[in-house]
């Protein structure tokens, strides 16, 4: 596709939509990733994805499968929406002499947009998390109560359940700012190579639906575009995300290690756990970002910002 010139409103409005979208959609999944991600082998309460589903419906109902979502939705409007308007921002001022954009200048485009999205992205991480691995943590309590004879559901009601607004009360009153940006060096880490390799994948794939230069692809190779350069970006920085998550987590379970930075936890990973932990939930980061870029690849392409804005006012009226 040739690159329309959009004006910033409609991108951060596609970006916005797109992101509340496909969060709804996905948002069990990617708590199903968080807890596994986090459970070491001292006390694993999950076996996969599915069973990890199964049993936060059975303890925690439901809408236990949502903790954390009022955060992400309330943050994934900022934090796609700076994603995407960046790199779109990025590739244009790498392409100004009119030439198509090379690979180098593509990834770099993606460098730009990563690194700008932590602004938003390590906050909201942070804090989803938090209250994602609460049900798992209390679960171990739970069992653990269990095997050493105590009643359980007591040991369930004397925990309150943690919320975004207390936690961020909490970090913001003993470390400051600093503390919600806890994890950000991994984030980077993680976001970056990310949007290194899904940017110019995705827009290569994408030109595959286009018949001339100057056409818009079809929504469907837009879509299909997304969730195969989501996909494929996610599966390969996942030991990123396990390192992230690790590092963000405020609370530990029975026996699970604790971390002082990236180095220190890629170490005690690798010498405990061993190289597959790494790849721990990997299957279903892929299953979140696969439709959740390609939702928000069809909504940007469609135009939705720019439909909404065509009812406002001109500066001429």
């Amino acid at each position: 596709m040739a690159d329309k010139q959009i004006s910033l409103p409609a991108k951060l409005i596609n970006g916005g939509i797109a992101g509340l979208i496909g969060v709804t959609c996905v948002f069990p999944i990617d708590l199903a990733k968080t807890r596994l991600q986090n459970q070491q082998n001292g006390q694993r309460m999950y076996t996969s994805m599915s069973d990890c589903l199964i049993k936060t419906i059975r303890s925690e109902g439901y809408f236990g499968m949502y903790r954390g979502a009022a955060v992400n939705l309330t943050l994934v409007t900022p934090e796609k929406a700076i994603k995407l308007a960046a790199n779109d921002f990025f590739r244009h001022a790498l392409s100004k002499d009119g030439k198509k954009l090379t690979l180098i200048k593509e990834m770099l485009a993606g460098c730009g947009a990563g690194t700008c999205q932590v602004i938003v992205t390590t906050p909201m991480e942070m804090l989803k998390i938090q209250l994602q691995d609460a049900g798992r943590l209390a679960a171990q309590k739970k069992l653990m109560a269990g095997q050493a004879g105590l009643n359980g559901a007591a040991v369930e009601t004397s925990s309150t359940r943690p919320t975004a607004i207390a936690i961020s009360r909490e970090l913001l009153k003993s470390k400051g700012i600093a503390g919600l940006y806890k994890g950000l060096g991994a984030t980077l880490l993680r976001d970056v190579p990310f949007s290194i390799i899904y940017f110019p994948l995705f827009a290569n794939l994408n030109k595959l639906g286009q018949k001339t230069p100057d056409e818009k692809s079809p929504f469907f190779v837009s879509f299909l575009a997304g969730c195969a350069a989501g996909s494929t970006a996610a599966v390969a920085v996942n030991p990123c995300d396990v390192i992230k998550t690790r590092l963000q987590s405020l609370q530990r379970g029975v026996n699970e290690d604790t971390y002082s930075g990236i180095i220190d936890c890629t170490r005690k990973i690798w010498r405990s756990e061993g190289p597959a932990a790494f790849l721990k939930g990997a299957y279903c980061r892929a299953l979140v970002i696969a439709p959740l870029f390609g939702i928000a690849q069809v909504v940007y392409f469609i135009g939705i910002g720019e439909f909404l804005l065509s009812f406002l006012p001109s500066k001429r009226d």
